[in-house]
């Protein structure tokens, strides 16, 4: 397993990371069996996968209880990431959303910050965060210095109950807020070979400031795996309805590229989702992709990326594949 340091910290992590939203379950995701998931997590982290991703908001806590269950006896094999900024508790923060009778809002104030973490720290059955990071930027009308956030960050990092600080859904502007009293480690944005937005501005500057990229949703919820039809259809309210790429004109267009990487797959051999992982880890300031598994089999496939390496003319090919789809109808 290739490994990458976070920021400018000491902090070794696996490129492929685990990302734990689906452990959740609830209306996002369905149902979700808990002993599942913790073989799912154990099987990661035998197979070389070291950076565990969680946030209280998936599943209630149910995510960050179940981590914690699976880590608590080998902690120290792990490097374990959550999130503060979505809050439920009280009427604190404007509300993002409403689901399963919580009224989610958006808030960054030291106050709850610190209630989240110890709260975290408890689910999670340790007593510190290796990267604690902001979920989503606080909204109008309470929205909270951004300065405020940062200097709470950086008390709990001197108290050791972080270890690095990091921000997830930040453009520039916002990065520049959180460095102007403090150093960020790291950023979480969303990322695939479909979805390239962040390459324009944010990776560049990424690269020229020595912050990491965990990013999220590199398999768009399965769709560069392969095992997604032309033909497949979802249940009503699944997220992935809502996702432009899944429309079944863009899905076929989508499908037919992968089909065309068959030679790769034999050449490399593994699967689609495992090249298309190893791909984007290799694209300039992608530091860790962020993929889910919920079964010790998907996290075993998953690490696997993580060992690939491919060659310099297959990565720009499979760039010019993805760059001739263009826009997908209805983006």
């Amino acid at each position: 397993m290739k490994t990458r340091k976070i920021g400018t910290t000491d902090i070794e992590a696996s490129v492929v990371a685990l990302g734990t939203w689906a452990v959740g379950g609830g209306t996002w995701w369905g149902d979700s069996d808990d002993k599942q998931s913790v073989k799912a997590i154990h099987a990661a982290i035998d197979a070389g996968v070291n950076l565990i991703d969680t946030a209280p908001v998936y599943g209630w806590g149910r995510s960050e209880e179940v981590v914690g269950k699976a880590i608590h006896d080998r902690r120290e094999k792990v490097v374990l990431a959550t999130k503060c900024g979505l809050w439920w508790h009280d009427d604190t923060g404007k509300t993002f959303f409403e689901l399963e009778g919580h009224a989610v809002k958006r808030t960054l104030g030291p106050k709850t910050i610190r209630q989240e973490l110890e709260i975290s720290l408890k689910r999670l059955q340790t007593d510190f965060i290796d990267l604690y990071q902001t979920h989503w930027p606080s909204l109008d009308p309470e929205h909270e210095p951004i300065a405020d956030t940062m200097e709470c960050l950086l008390r709990l990092k001197k108290e050791g109950k972080i270890r690095a600080i990091g921000a997830s859904n930040v453009d520039i502007a916002l990065i520049k807020a959180y460095q102007a009293v403090g150093v960020l480690d790291a950023i979480q944005p969303r990322y695939s070979m479909l979805d390239r937005a962040i390459e324009q501005e944010l990776i560049p500057y990424c690269l020229e400031h020595h912050l990491s990229t965990l990013v999220y949703s590199p398999l768009e919820q399965g769709l560069l795996t392969g095992k997604i039809t032309k033909e497949q259809t979802f249940k009503e309210g699944e997220f992935r309805n809502q996702l432009v790429w899944f429309k079944p004109e863009n899905r076929e267009k989508v499908i037919d590229m992968l089909e065309g990487w068959q030679d790769l797959t034999e050449k490399y051999r593994c699967t689609l989702a495992q090249l298309v992982i190893a791909w984007t880890v290799e694209q300039p300031g992608i530091t860790f992709a962020l993929c889910g598994a919920r079964k010790p089999e998907h996290s075993i496939q998953n690490a696997k990326a993580g060992d690939l390496s491919l060659e310099p003319n297959d990565i720009q090919r499979m760039r010019h594949d993805v760059e001739a789809l263009g826009q997908p109808i209805g983006a």
